[in-house]
């Protein structure tokens, strides 16, 4: 992001200094065109602030006026951008720009400090593109538009997609400042394998374990607190075909959707195209390829055999055996209280006592 820092509100053109110059020497339009070998006309649209000055040109200045050519060029370079700000200002006070900006959660982005709040839609418009690192509206639309998002069942993405375009913005953000390696299949799976014991320790601490074992395989995680029209769980998609990233929202602020959401989208890095974004709700969803990372988040938390004889073996699912299993295994007791709770073993409101909440 931008750094404030003071901007006037207006420049001179190169002209009026020219004028000035000439005024001060005693010399005619003419007589100076002559000496610089330029047309009249030329110098005459320059004093008028139509003309560019040229290096060549200044260099023509400094010799017969004594004032070097840098700041014949630095007085024009100050116009001309002065001018294309001018001009980007009016862009931004169309409509066609004013209506690109309603619908970013801009509220919330100030309330947690990412931008400034502005005055104004128009003055909303080059925040906007800031902070998504994009030079015009028509840029955002063209790496935004994302026809190649796989969404897992949530009818908020298809109505906001203004929203969920800020919530992945913001992990990328988030991910910069991670020191990734490349990204290393086998050397992933090892951190996934230590990162399901840290399941079992306090968030906070087992969370920026995991962040250091993901970064040293190839792998940005962020935590993201998701907006209001963003009723998703996490989001899994590749920077380059040697970095990814893996955002979570700890949406249901619970230790168990904590957890499992982070294998859910490791699954897809592991088991997925390279070239999807994959943006996953709380609901899961009947997709091949959501069902497949489903399916392979639950079993590296708890192998299918482990998981089998404990659920045939277990007349009454109570808090003792929960916790049994969850030592032996090396896991959150709250992760299987969340999966008894998922395949309708037990009600929903039983044992939440052995979940972890998340502030």
């Amino acid at each position: 992001m931008m750094t404030n820092r003071f901007e006037p509100d207006y420049a001179v053109p190169p002209g009026w200094l020219l004028k000035e110059h000439l005024e001060v020497h005693g010399i005619s339009q003419a007589e100076f065109a002559c000496r610089c070998a330029r047309s009249p006309k030329l110098i005459s649209e320059i004093i008028a602030g139509k003309a560019p000055l040229e290096p060549a040109t200044a260099l023509q200045f400094e010799k017969v006026l004594d004032v070097h050519a840098d700041i014949w060029l630095g007085v024009e370079s100050a116009y001309r951008l002065h001018q294309a700000r001018e001009a980007e200002l009016r862009t931004n006070c169309t409509e066609e720009a004013v209506s690109w900006v309603r619908g970013f959660p801009i509220n919330e982005l100030a309330k947690r400090g990412v931008i400034d709040r502005p005055a104004s839609q128009p003055d909303a418009v080059p925040m906007l593109l800031s902070f998504f690192g994009v030079a015009s509206v028509a840029a955002w639309h063209v790496k935004y538009r994302m026809p190649n998002v796989a969404y897992r069942h949530s009818p908020s993405f298809e109505s906001d997609t203004k929203a969920l375009a800020t919530w992945l913005r913001l992990g990328e953000l988030e991910t910069e400042r991670q020191q990734l390696r490349d990204y290393h299949r086998a050397g992933f799976m090892r951190s996934l394998r230590e990162i399901r014991g840290l399941t079992a320790s306090p968030i906070r601490e087992g969370l920026t374990r995991a962040t250091e074992l993901c970064n040293r395989a190839g792998v940005a995680l962020a935590l993201v607190e998701p907006f209001r029209k963003t009723a998703l769980s996490g989001a899994a998609w590749w920077l380059s075909p040697s970095a990814a990233i893996i955002e979570l929202s700890a949406r249901h602020k619970s230790d168990d959707h904590l957890w499992f959401s982070l294998f859910h989208e490791a699954a897809h890095l592991v088991l997925h195209s390279k070239k999807a974004v994959f943006v996953d709700g709380p609901e899961g969803g009947g997709e091949e390829l959501e069902a497949e990372a489903n399916s392979w988040a639950a079993d590296c938390l708890c192998s299918p055999e482990s998981w089998s004889r404990f659920v045939e073996g277990t007349a009454c699912f109570s808090e003792g055996p929960v916790q049994q299993f969850a030592s032996e295994q090396g896991i959150a007791p709250g992760i299987v209280v969340g999966r008894l709770q998922h395949e309708g073993r037990i009600p929903w409101n039983r044992l939440n006592g052995l979940k972890v909440r998340l502030e």
